[in-house]
């Protein structure tokens, strides 16, 4: 990806004048507002160009999938944030997304690139198994995590992986990445001798590359979504707030394993 090449700022996504406000093409005002849900708009802001109703099905499946998702650590963050700026529900937002991470909402994006690692393999060789054996026993080796696979809870797949797969497939999506994703999911336990399942993680990238949602854009869908979530939790925070509970937790369960002076007395 090359940043920085250009010498003369450029946009395609939206121009205005005194009397008309252009997004993508559209006017905004008259074509847009109060005639397109915010799913679609989001799409078309993305990729410039409306979305499918199999695209809109998709896009907003997943939106709802991960927009909410418990006292996470990015959740936590937020709301200890705001407990104590409770003026700064932008800082608050703020904190609970720049948690972003290969853990935390980021592994849909690296899933992706892993999904289109074997696609480009079954590409080359007709063989979508030998593909997923190929590139999952290759990650093993470079002892890379298999994003989008296994969960603390849900031992089974995660259920949302099937509620979102059954909109796809209703809607009339292409299921390709579906199958990359499950054939995946089938040679985990031959390479890592254990049975790893789908989670969410995995199940949002697998439809939303079925849509033709951009691989370099999947990171924003879960980031979107939680600021919803997030703002959904804050909003609870003014009102019951829990930041500082949360906090003294911490502190009444850490565990201090470092030096001391001579003479020191714990603290109660």
């Amino acid at each position: 990806m090359k940043i920085g090449k250009e010498t003369i700022p450029r946009t395609s996504i939206s121009t205005s004048n005194a009397h008309t406000i252009v997004v993508r093409g559209r006017d905004l005002a008259n074509d847009l507002i109060g005639k397109v849900s915010f799913t679609d708009y989001f799409y078309l802001l993305v990729t410039g160009r409306m979305p499918t109703p199999a695209a809109s099905a998709v896009l907003n499946a997943t939106l709802v999938a991960i927009a909410e998702h418990g006292l996470v650590p990015s959740v936590q963050a937020s709301r200890m944030t705001l407990a104590a700026a409770p003026d700064a529900l932008q800082g608050a937002v703020a904190a609970g997304i720049l948690g972003c991470g290969p853990v935390i909402l980021g592994a849909s994006e690296s899933c992706g690139k892993l999904l289109d690692e074997v696609r480009q393999c079954a590409a080359q060789t007709g063989d979508l198994s030998g593909a997923a054996f190929t590139v999952i026993t290759r990650y093993r080796a470079e002892k890379r995590p298999v994003p989008g696979y296994g969960h603390p809870l849900h031992k089974e797949r995660d259920p949302r992986v099937a509620a979102l797969f059954d909109v796809a497939q209703r809607s009339g999506a292409d299921m390709t990445y579906a199958r990359i994703a499950e054939a995946i999911e089938a040679v985990l336990p031959d390479v890592y001798g254990k049975a790893l399942m789908l989670n969410v993680s995995a199940a949002i990238p697998a439809v939303l590359l079925g849509i033709g949602f951009p691989l370099v854009a999947l990171k924003g869908v879960p980031i979107l979504a939680r600021t919803a979530g997030l703002i959904g939790h804050l909003t609870e925070e003014l009102s019951h707030s829990i930041g500082f509970a949360l906090s003294y937790q911490a502190t009444r369960d850490v565990v201090y394993d470092g030096e001391t002076p001579e003479g020191f007395e714990p603290g109660i």
